[in-house]
């Protein structure tokens, strides 16, 4: 599931993705495995823990690398058991350096 996308959706446009990962994603090297992906992706933010089971996801940088990763999130590959994507997109923010485990 997604939410909205910014109105000027061009794939090199720069846009910042919030993804909340349901599923078994703690302990199993889900954000490990996201940092690497975005990190190939050329995007930066983090992936964090949260005290719910979640992971939430924020990544910067060109929409279509930001899409590429919300892809391989919903897609079956990652490490654990991933149940659903909640995304939430808008511009681009302040600039983050490198993509972070929290």
């Amino acid at each position: 599931m997604t939410g909205p996308e910014p109105s000027d959706a061009r794939p090199d446009t720069e846009a910042r993705l919030s993804a909340w990962v349901h599923g078994r994603v703690q302990g199993v090297g889900f954000r490990w495995w996201t940092r690497s992906r975005a990190l190939e992706l050329g995007l930066t933010g983090f992936a964090s823990n949260r005290p719910d089971g979640r992971v939430h996801v924020v990544a910067q940088g060109p929409r279509e690398a930001c899409q590429r990763l919300l892809d391989l999130l919903q897609s079956g590959q990652t490490p654990g058991a991933v149940d659903n994507v909640v995304a939430d997109w808008s511009d681009a923010d302040a600039p983050m350096a490198g993509f972070t485990e929290r």
